[in-house]
């Protein structure tokens, strides 16, 4: 692929129909997975075929995830939405990151916060595990019961990890993501609450800077060993919290895609408010190159 940096708008980010413009841009895409390419229950068929397409004309397309999960674990989930194989290279999740420092605490008691279904950030590891009144630190990847429960249900926990000056490694910085048409709670907001009750908090997935290093040293093994450099990698993504300042604060473009998480924000999925958007950009001192409704080549 050769070219430069796709423009952007005077005026505002546009708000363009397809991804195929973009494309020639760029060699290396790192596409966010809820929300982008599936929304917890199917997977959204148009973006896998786009993203297919741009690893045809020689592309590498890495999703990079929030899920509290190892990549392994978050490839099956994708199996069983039918995410095609063809549309991605490699996954890179929060969760790998997570079980990275995990691994290097395996002297220290850890209290898992979060449902058993994330328990293969654990897998293999000598964890010791331990009650919170007794744990060295605590691993967050998620609320115990995200169908009933908000971070309100947790005052009284984070009270009392902020009393013994517990760190928390927070898992998914997501604060909600799309389940169907819901929207639920993720380990995000807990880690949010916790930090503004003065807890000291590290942060393993977007917009952090650890898991995009994860992800740029494994575009460089899929391409040769030579890392891309930072103008021809574009990230993908519907969240300005996570996706965009993620982005930007580790030099990368974005595209924004509307189908996910602000869409009642700026109108609808189907008819964004563009001047919305780019107020809302604009609030957050970030702008991507260009507004999607989805992911459609």
């Amino acid at each position: 692929m050769t070219g430069d940096n796709a423009p952007s708008s005077s005026t505002g980010v546009p708000l363009i129909e397809r991804f195929a413009p973009l494309a020639d841009h760029y060699d290396v895409l790192f596409c966010d997975v809820w929300g982008v390419l599936h929304n917890g229950i199917a997977a959204f068929t148009e973006a896998c075929a786009a993203l297919r397409r741009f690893r045809e004309r020689g592309g590498t397309a890495i999703l990079i995830t929030n899920a509290p999960r190892p990549g392994a674990a978050v490839r099956r989930i994708l199996d069983r939405l039918a995410v095609p194989h063809e549309a991605y290279d490699a996954i890179v999740s929060s969760g790998d990151v997570t079980r990275s420092l995990v691994e290097a605490r395996l002297r220290q008691r850890v209290f898992h916060l979060g449902p058993q279904r994330d328990l293969p950030i654990f897998a293999g590891l000598d964890v010791a595990f331990a009650p919170l009144e007794t744990a060295d630190y605590v691993v967050c990847s998620g609320l115990f019961d995200d169908t009933t429960e908000t971070p309100d249900s947790y005052r009284g926990m984070l009270g009392q990890m902020r009393a013994r000056s517990l760190l928390m490694v927070c898992a998914n910085p997501d604060v909600v993501v799309e389940r169907g048409d819901a929207l639920v709670y993720c380990a995000g907001a807990l880690a949010d609450a916790y930090a503004a009750l003065g807890g000291q908090v590290v942060y393993c997935g977007k917009p952090h800077a650890p898991i995009y290093e994860t992800a740029l040293a494994r575009a460089a093994s899929l391409r040769g060993g030579t890392p891309p450099p930072l103008p021809r990698v574009l990230a993908i993504g519907d969240s300005v919290r996570t996706d965009l300042r993620g982005a930007a604060a580790f030099g990368l473009d974005c595209v924004f895609v509307t189908s996910a998480l602000h869409a009642e924000q700026y109108g609808s999925r189907e008819a964004p408010d563009v001047d919305a958007l780019n107020a809302m950009f604009s609030a957050a001192a970030v702008a991507p190159k260009a507004i999607l409704r989805g992911l459609v080549w």
